[in-house]
C-alpha cells in the first residue's frame, strides 16, 4: 500500500513538473517578439514538458504495452519536434528581410548603438 502511494506521488511530480514546462513556455512564447525566439521557447518547453508528463505517465501505469507506446510517442515527438522546429526556423530566416539587423551596444559608450551587428 506504502509502495503505491509513493508511485503515485513520483507521477504526480512528473506530471506536475511537465505542466509547468508548458505552462512557462506560453509565457515564452508571449514574452518574446521575433519569431526565432518565439519557436525556441515553444520548442523548449514543449520537449521538456512532454517528456515529463509522459515519464509521470509510464510510471504510474507500469510497465505495460501502455508505458511501450508511451515511450514511443515520446520518441516520436523528440524526433520530429526538432526536425519541424529546424524547418521553420530555416524558412523564417530565408523570408525574414530585418533577421539580419541587430543591434550592437558598446559597453564603454551606452549612448553609442551600431547596426547590423558590426564591430563596435
Amino acid at each position: 500500500m506504502t509502495l503505491q502511494w509513493i508511485k503515485l506521488a513520483v507521477s504526480a511530480l512528473f506530471l506536475m513538473t511537465g505542466l509547468i514546462f508548458m505552462a512557462l513556455s506560453v509565457f515564452g512564447v508571449n514574452r518574446f517578439r521575433k519569431a526565432l525566439n518565439r519557436m525556441h521557447a515553444a520548442a523548449m518547453g514543449d520537449t521538456l514538458g512532454i517528456l515529463f508528463v509522459f515519464i509521470g505517465l509510464i510510471l504510474m501505469r507500469g510497465i505495460s504495452m501502455d508505458s511501450l507506446k508511451l515511450f514511443l510517442v515520446i520518441l516520436f515527438f523528440w524526433t520530429a519536434g526538432p526536425v519541424s522546429g529546424h524547418m521553420i526556423s530555416r524558412l523564417e530566416a530565408m523570408t525574414d528581410e530585418d533577421l539580419g539587423e541587430i543591434l550592437v551596444i558598446d559597453k564603454s559608450n551606452p549612448e553609442s548603438t551600431r547596426e547590423n551587428g558590426g564591430e563596435a
